[in-house]
């Protein structure tokens, strides 16, 4: 099988069992930035010093693959990301928070390359949740029951993991100090 079909030159692609739409439509951008997230967490599981979270990251990068699957399919389909999920995540954040200092301040998105790596995973997380917001507001469209929670939860734990990278390597928050 080829890699390419040209089907694709007019600027549509198909849907998983539907139409033909724009690769502009709000369905691909969402199920196209919750790629790039997996992608960059792909990324940061290369990293040297990701050995400690190389198991839940790739535990997640399985889930977003079942979250972009349900993204890619209009109708009803069978929810793959359940609440379970949600609160696997939150017990994560809940674990990890424990380990560091309870935030005072604002800080920039920096430290080790592990934390740098993951704060950029979190504001592509971000991303994807909003993207996933404006598909679900669309009348004429459905999305998973629990992907902007899903997604929500994950950001947030990106940032906490992002800190406890910088923990593992004693490596100070960076304070925001607005300029001046």
């Amino acid at each position: 099988m080829k890699i390419y079909t040209k089907t694709g030159d007019a600027g549509e692609t198909g849907l998983f069992g539907g139409p033909r739409v724009s690769k502009d439509h709000a369905r691909i951008e969402a199920f196209g930035t919750v790629d790039e997230l997996n992608s960059h967490l792909g990324l940061v599981r290369t990293l040297p010093t990701a050995g400690p979270f190389d198991v839940f990251l790739r535990r997640v990068q399985c889930e977003l693959f079942d979250l972009g699957a349900q993204l890619a399919t209009p109708g009803a389909v069978e929810e793959r990301i359940t609440t379970g999920h949600v609160e696997y995540l939150e017990a994560e954040i809940d674990r990890h928070e424990a380990m560091i200092e309870p935030l005072k301040c604002f800080i920039l998105p920096t430290g080790t390359p592990l934390a740098a790596a993951l704060h950029v995973a979190r504001t592509v997380c971000r991303r994807a949740e909003r993207r996933v917001v404006t598909l679900a507001s669309r009348l004429e469209t459905t999305i998973p029951a629990n992907a902007i929670e899903y997604l929500n939860r994950l950001g947030d734990l990106l940032f906490v993991l992002a800190r406890d990278a910088n923990r593992r390597e004693d490596v100070a928050d960076d304070p925001w100090h607005p300029a001046t």
